[in-house]
């Protein structure tokens, strides 16, 4: 039962960010995740809502609990490189950057957030 009360939650957490609306979102995917905490879309999710509603810990160590669970996942790299950049961190949001872009060259965000996280640690 809990299985699909998560997914139903997850639906309906992908929903609200897919409107904009990331703050109900970080609800209904935080109840996902207690749920089914070893799910890493449901964290990617929650990462990507906690980003939208400006809590940069709380998305990072999300990401961070992603790659725990899936090493691969070039999004939440992207997602770690998007934090540590607005933390003011471009050397470490760089090499996150590299690796979404060689994981996944074709995606122009990843190769515009690299561009960023460049030209920021060069001013």
């Amino acid at each position: 039962m809990a299985g699909i009360e998560a997914y139903e939650r997850f639906q309906d957490g992908l929903s609200l960010l897919a409107k904009g609306r990331p703050v109900p979102a970080v609800a209904e995917l935080e109840r996902a995740r207690d749920l089914e905490p070893e799910q890493a879309s449901i964290r990617e999710a929650l990462a990507r809502a906690y980003y939208g509603t400006l809590q940069m810990r709380a998305a990072e160590a999300e990401f961070e609990k992603v790659l725990e669970l899936d090493p691969v996942n070039d999004y939440a790299h992207f997602g770690i490189g998007l934090c540590r950049l607005r933390a003011g961190d471009p050397a470490t949001a760089r090499g996150h950057f590299r690796l979404a872009v060689v994981m996944r060259p074709d995606r122009t965000e990843y190769h515009e957030a690299l561009g960023r996280a460049l030209a920021s640690e060069s001013a």
